[in-house]
């Protein structure tokens, strides 16, 4: 890429460039959100909505609770006029929701909007005009003055329809391209506007900071923010409003940045949807508030249904890393994070419920409706002990000894590995009851029948096969498990030592059933384990050294 000499910056620094801003770590309170997916989001989509689409994305973004919804562009658009109308004339806005309407300063296309609002309870009418140099030089070729007077126009004419309609409209302005316009004179322009409709504390108008196309690092749009925040007239009765696109992947940055230095509202899309690379991402931006203890004021507690009716209705794929809402956001593949996780789990359920401090996840799964259980720890070939460990206890109630979940993962990702695919918690549930439960090649348990003796002793016969052939034999030993280990070792041709053993129950109830794990160490130092199910924890121990003993016979 040799080209790069033909480019220039295409921003401009305000006169004043104050970075106090910076000093926030973040906003002290959600902004006022104003959803564009209907128009901006709209527009970008290779097929359009249909107007019932449009009514079922509508109805979700009420859901979700967005206050401002910008429906459309109705003098630009057959489909965006009707939506209007119908959304009117079948009682679809709620006393709490104020739509919002698109309208370049132009006289016919400002008409033709005020005759789709008819029957509009509340409405904000946003005019805008391009302002930036690159527009006025090479598509309008007019002056500075004249740009202003385009603007100035369409605010008195939106004055004078909202009186003859005798209705109480609120007034948008954006001086679009903003981001290639010089500040002061951005400010000027939208002063000028402010001065046409004089804006009270009851009836606050909103001037819009587009970023039409990034042209600058966030920091350089924050200070141009700040720069209008601070010397817009009429200021504490404007609405200050940020309407970021994502064209250098920064609309995200963009947005929280200038709100930090003095927005109040913020314009944006689902997912970031919108012409060329998208719109502000209000879920990530409203989620990244979440994250840091600041109610958004907007629910995204069931993301995957939010996710499926998008991409539904826009024929949009959200991205399986979307930050929140995609597919793979919680997954743990990495054997050390999986095993962070689960001890951050554990760690939070015994000493601080009330906090979200678990390693990797910036947030609960489940704040979003998503399930630790299928959403956090996936295991394939890269997981480790930690995650295997986690999916078994989590799911299945299994709770292995630390060297044997070691020895368990290593197997799972055997088996991952060998299939070159991602594990489900019944697949590996699976491996387990396969490769270490109840295990009876070459030696099977049939029965044992032990006395108890003074001292303590057991004494008595245990049943086996042999692969297949019966056997019986004596035993002895300071307890059932004690005795039947003797019996095999004194009987057979096999020796370990260092028995390992640990138990728990699985169930609760008379039927209940009870798992045992025992480790054995072979002449070779290595360690083979075991398990044993059964309604008796006696017998499940037992079945449990058999599984070992078979598994070590096996070089397991």
């Amino acid at each position: 890429m040799q080209n790069h000499k033909k480019y220039r910056k295409g921003y401009y620094l305000p006169p004043v460039r104050d970075l106090s801003w910076a000093n926030k770590e973040y906003p002290d309170k959600a902004p006022v959100w104003c959803s564009v997916d209907l128009r901006d989001g709209n527009q970008s989509l290779i097929v359009p909505m249909s107007l019932d689409e449009k009514i079922e994305f509508y109805k979700m973004l009420i859901q979700v609770g967005f206050k401002e919804i910008e429906v459309g562009f109705p003098a630009a658009s057959e489909t965006e006029y009707a939506l209007l109308r119908r959304l009117v004339d079948d009682n679809l806005i709620p006393e709490d929701v104020t739509v919002q309407v698109l309208t370049q300063a132009r006289e016919h296309i400002i008409k033709k909007t005020f005759e789709a609002l008819k029957g509009v309870k509340r409405a904000i009418v946003h005019v805008y005009n391009s302002t930036s140099v690159a527009q006025r030089e090479q598509v309008f070729r007019k002056s500075k003055e004249e740009i202003k007077e385009i603007a100035v126009e369409g605010a008195r004419l939106l004055q004078k329809l909202t009186q003859e309609a005798g209705a109480d409209y609120r007034f948008e302005y954006s001086p679009e391209s903003f981001t290639g316009t010089e500040p002061e004179y951005a400010l000027e322009v939208c002063n000028a506007v402010l001065d046409v409709w004089q804006p009270t504390a009851e009836r606050k108008a909103i001037i819009n900071i587009p970023v039409t196309v990034e042209m600058s690092m966030p920091h350089v749009y924050a200070m141009q923010v700040a720069y209008i925040s601070q010397n817009l007239k009429y200021r504490d009765n404007v609405v200050l409003s940020l309407h970021p696109h994502n064209d250098r992947g920064c609309g995200v940055a963009d947005s929280e940045m200038g709100l930090l230095a003095g927005a109040d509202r913020i314009e944006g899309t689902l997912f970031g949807n919108g012409e060329r690379t998208g719109n502000a991402d209000i879920v990530t931006i409203a989620m990244n508030m979440y994250s840091l203890g600041i109610d958004p004021g907007l629910d995204f507690s069931n993301m995957p249904q939010l996710v499926e009716t998008y991409e539904r209705l826009t024929r949009m794929q959200v991205h399986a890393r979307q930050p929140y809402a995609g597919a793979l956001v919680f997954a743990a593949f990495s054997g050390s994070h999986q095993d962070a996780i689960a001890k951050g789990m554990h760690w939070r359920e015994k000493k601080d419920p009330g906090r979200w401090t678990v390693p990797y996840l910036p947030i609960d799964p489940k704040d979003v409706g998503r399930e630790y259980e299928t959403d956090v720890i996936r295991i394939n070939s890269q997981s480790g002990k930690g995650g295997v460990g986690y999916v078994m206890e989590q799911n299945y109630g299994i709770e292995m000894p630390k060297k044997m979940r070691e020895d368990f993962g290593y197997a799972v990702k055997a088996v991952s590995d060998h299939q070159h695919k991602e594990l489900l918690p019944d697949e590996i549930y699976q491996i387990f009851l396969d490769q270490y439960v109840n295990i009876e090649t070459p030696y099977k348990l049939v029965d044992f029948l032990l006395r108890k003796e003074p001292g303590g002793t057991r004494s008595g016969s245990v049943d086996i096969e042999v692969n297949g052939v019966p056997k019986t034999f004596a035993a002895r030993g300071n307890g059932r498990l004690d005795a039947v280990s003797n019996a095999l070792q004194a009987n057979l041709d096999i020796s370990y030592k260092d028995l390992t053993y640990s138990e728990h129950a699985l169930e609760i109830g008379q039927s209940s059933k009870a798992i045992a794990y025992i480790g054995i160490t072979g002449q070779d130092d290595k360690i083979s384990w075991g398990a044993g199910m059964d309604t008796d924890i006696i017998t499940a121990s037992i079945q449990a050294l058999f599984s070992a003993i078979n598994r070590m016979q096996k070089g397991k």
